[in-house]
């Protein structure tokens, strides 16, 4: 199973850009998906935009992505 993440466009170079998920900026490559502009939301996948969704789409799995780290990060806290 692949697990993809999604992240905004924040910058973009030819068949690259920068990407935004959850407040940590990385290049990823569009090639996948040369209609992208900035701001869009896509979904990113070992390095690659793979398809680009719609705002509420991406903010509704972010949020489940936040809880998920909140229940690791809180299982692993002493006390």
């Amino acid at each position: 199973m692949c697990v993809g993440v999604p992240a905004q466009i924040v910058e973009m170079d030819g068949y690259a850009a920068i990407v935004d998920c959850m407040g940590t900026r990385m290049k990823v490559g569009i090639i996948f998906v040369p209609e992208v502009a900035l701001g869009e939301f896509v979904i990113v996948h070992a390095g690659q935009a793979m398809s680009i969704v719609d705002r509420q789409a991406a903010e509704e799995s972010l949020q489940e992505w936040r809880r998920i780290i909140d229940a690791r990060d809180a299982a692993d806290s002493p006390g």
